[in-house]
């Protein structure tokens, strides 16, 4: 297990493999489609110093609100596909090290991993409680009432969240790898 805590250096991005297995800890940003396309076509200033050598996180997390400190309830991964127009330029504006998502990204994702130094995290789909205890604090949220919950900027610190590099900054790509696999294995089962 490697530990990781944010802000994150570009070179220790970098020193990290597809199969790696990573615990990360500090503050980590959610985001979805309406987050990020606000920080292609926008660029808010608001945003940017958390996301300064940070991670973000597909994730519409399932909140509490008691007497004013907002709480996770549920915190699992989001289909990371659909940020796949955005993904690249959010990396490389606001200076992203990692993506912590479910299924992967495409090409233009990599290229921006690549290029720019930064990872893609698997999160286990179907452990939303289990992820909300690694949430240890809402530190602060942005577009709530504009984007709704989901959709909102949540700021929030994490201890010890379990992570697999799955996309490395070296162009290596596990889903990219089980796809041909399972390509071939069919190919196979088919006879062709």
């Amino acid at each position: 297990m490697i530990n990781l805590t944010t802000p994150i250096s570009e070179e220790k991005i970098r020193e990290l493999n597809v199969g790696d297995e990573v615990s990360l800890t500090g503050t980590i940003v959610t985001a979805r489609d309406a987050a990020h396309k606000l920080m292609v076509e926008e660029k808010p200033d608001f945003i940017r110093k958390y996301l300064e050598e940070s991670v973000i996180y597909h994730c519409g997390p399932v909140v509490r609100n008691e007497n004013g400190q907002w709480s996770f309830i549920a915190a699992g991964p989001t289909t990371s596909a659909r940020e796949e127009p955005y993904q690249s330029d959010v990396i490389c504006e606001y200076n992203v090290r990692a993506v912590i998502g479910k299924g992967g990204m495409g090409e233009k994702t990599a290229k921006g991993l690549k290029k720019c130094g930064a990872v893609y995290l698997h999160a286990v789909g179907g452990a939303g409680s289990l992820i909300a205890e690694k949430v240890i604090n809402v530190k602060d949220v942005f577009k709530l009432e504009e984007f709704g919950t989901p959709e909102a900027f949540w700021v929030i610190e994490v201890k010890d969240f379990p992570c697999v590099v799955t996309m490395d900054s070296k162009g290596g790509s596990l889903h990219k790898e089980i796809l041909t696999k399972s390509q071939q294995k069919a190919k196979e089962l088919i006879g062709i």
